[in-house]
Protein backbone atom coordinates (compact mmCIF):
# COMPACT_ATOMS: atom_id res chain seq x y z
CA UNK A 1 0.00 0.00 0.00
CA UNK A 2 1.57 3.23 -0.82
CA UNK A 3 1.26 6.34 1.46
CA UNK A 4 0.71 9.84 -0.61
CA UNK A 5 3.94 11.95 -0.55
CA UNK A 6 2.95 14.76 1.72
CA UNK A 7 4.30 17.91 0.73
CA UNK A 8 6.79 19.78 2.57
CA UNK A 9 5.87 23.61 3.09
CA UNK A 10 8.91 24.65 0.66
CA UNK A 11 7.26 22.77 -2.05
CA UNK A 12 3.80 23.86 -0.87
CA UNK A 13 5.17 27.46 -1.29
CA UNK A 14 6.47 26.70 -4.64
CA UNK A 15 3.69 24.83 -5.68
CA UNK A 16 1.67 28.45 -5.03
CA UNK A 17 3.69 30.41 -6.23
CA UNK A 18 3.85 28.46 -9.56
CA UNK A 19 -0.13 28.52 -9.26
CA UNK A 20 -0.79 31.63 -8.50
CA UNK A 21 2.04 32.71 -11.83
CA UNK A 22 4.14 35.11 -10.14
CA UNK A 23 7.79 36.04 -11.30
CA UNK A 24 10.76 34.88 -9.14
CA UNK A 25 11.38 36.73 -6.29
CA UNK A 26 15.06 37.70 -5.33
CA UNK A 27 16.06 38.51 -2.03
CA UNK A 28 18.52 41.35 -1.74
CA UNK A 29 21.19 40.56 0.85
CA UNK A 30 24.15 42.63 2.27
CA UNK A 31 25.72 45.24 4.20
CA UNK A 32 23.39 47.95 4.34
CA UNK A 33 26.12 50.27 3.55
CA UNK A 34 25.64 49.57 0.22
CA UNK A 35 21.43 51.35 0.48
CA UNK A 36 22.49 52.76 -2.45
CA UNK A 37 23.38 49.63 -4.67
CA UNK A 38 20.86 47.83 -3.46
CA UNK A 39 18.46 50.32 -4.79
CA UNK A 40 20.48 49.55 -8.29
CA UNK A 41 20.27 46.05 -7.78
CA UNK A 42 16.77 46.74 -7.27
CA UNK A 43 15.73 48.67 -10.16
CA UNK A 44 17.77 46.30 -12.51
CA UNK A 45 15.67 43.39 -10.76
CA UNK A 46 12.65 44.56 -11.11
CA UNK A 47 13.21 45.79 -15.03
CA UNK A 48 13.92 42.09 -15.70
CA UNK A 49 10.23 40.73 -14.18
CA UNK A 50 11.29 39.75 -10.97
CA UNK A 51 9.72 40.44 -7.66
CA UNK A 52 12.20 42.30 -5.40
CA UNK A 53 12.74 42.28 -1.37
CA UNK A 54 15.52 43.72 0.51
CA UNK A 55 16.20 45.58 3.69
CA UNK A 56 13.57 47.84 4.36
CA UNK A 57 16.35 49.47 7.51
CA UNK A 58 18.93 50.95 7.25
CA UNK A 59 20.07 50.54 11.57
CA UNK A 60 23.30 52.37 10.50
CA UNK A 61 21.75 55.72 9.67
CA UNK A 62 19.79 57.59 12.88
CA UNK A 63 16.03 57.34 12.89
CA UNK A 64 13.75 57.54 15.96
CA UNK A 65 12.77 54.37 15.54
CA UNK A 66 16.13 52.97 16.73
CA UNK A 67 17.35 56.18 19.10
CA UNK A 68 17.51 53.88 22.03
CA UNK A 69 20.15 51.27 22.35
CA UNK A 70 18.01 48.57 24.02
CA UNK A 71 14.95 48.77 21.39
CA UNK A 72 17.65 48.84 18.40
CA UNK A 73 19.05 45.47 20.16
CA UNK A 74 15.73 43.84 20.10
CA UNK A 75 15.02 45.15 16.60
CA UNK A 76 17.81 44.41 15.03
CA UNK A 77 17.08 40.63 16.18
CA UNK A 78 13.59 41.11 14.93
CA UNK A 79 15.30 42.28 11.19
CA UNK A 80 17.41 39.77 11.39
CA UNK A 81 14.54 37.34 11.98
CA UNK A 82 12.66 39.21 9.21
CA UNK A 83 15.36 38.70 6.81
CA UNK A 84 15.43 35.03 6.80
CA UNK A 85 12.24 35.05 6.50
CA UNK A 86 12.49 37.06 3.28
CA UNK A 87 14.91 34.31 2.10
CA UNK A 88 12.98 31.46 2.38
CA UNK A 89 10.10 33.10 0.43
CA UNK A 90 12.95 34.22 -2.10
CA UNK A 91 13.85 31.77 -5.19
CA UNK A 92 17.34 33.26 -5.27
CA UNK A 93 19.49 35.49 -3.44
CA UNK A 94 21.59 38.98 -4.79
CA UNK A 95 24.28 40.40 -2.73
CA UNK A 96 25.25 43.23 -3.04
CA UNK A 97 28.64 45.08 -2.29
CA UNK A 98 32.01 44.62 -2.88
CA UNK A 99 32.38 43.52 1.33
CA UNK A 100 31.21 40.48 3.46
CA UNK A 101 30.49 40.68 6.60
CA UNK A 102 29.37 38.31 9.44
CA UNK A 103 25.86 38.88 9.03
CA UNK A 104 26.04 38.75 5.12
CA UNK A 105 28.14 35.48 5.33
CA UNK A 106 25.41 33.88 7.81
CA UNK A 107 22.61 35.08 5.18
CA UNK A 108 24.80 33.79 2.27
CA UNK A 109 24.86 30.39 4.45
CA UNK A 110 21.43 30.21 5.57
CA UNK A 111 20.19 30.71 1.82
CA UNK A 112 22.66 27.78 0.75
CA UNK A 113 21.61 25.66 3.55
CA UNK A 114 17.69 25.71 2.36
CA UNK A 115 19.01 25.31 -1.79
CA UNK A 116 18.23 29.00 -3.16
CA UNK A 117 20.40 29.89 -5.68
CA UNK A 118 23.37 32.84 -4.60
CA UNK A 119 24.27 35.48 -6.96
CA UNK A 120 27.36 38.18 -6.09
CA UNK A 121 26.79 41.72 -7.84
CA UNK A 122 30.96 42.01 -7.23
CA UNK A 123 31.61 37.83 -7.61
CA UNK A 124 35.30 38.77 -6.06
CA UNK A 125 33.88 39.59 -3.02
Amino acid sequence: MSHPHLLTPEEKLADAKKQLGLPRIVVICGSTRFMTGMSEADLRETVAGRIVVRPGCDMKSPHELWSNPVEAEALKARLDDLHRAKIRLADDVLVVGDYIGDSTRAEITYARSLGKPVRFTHPEA
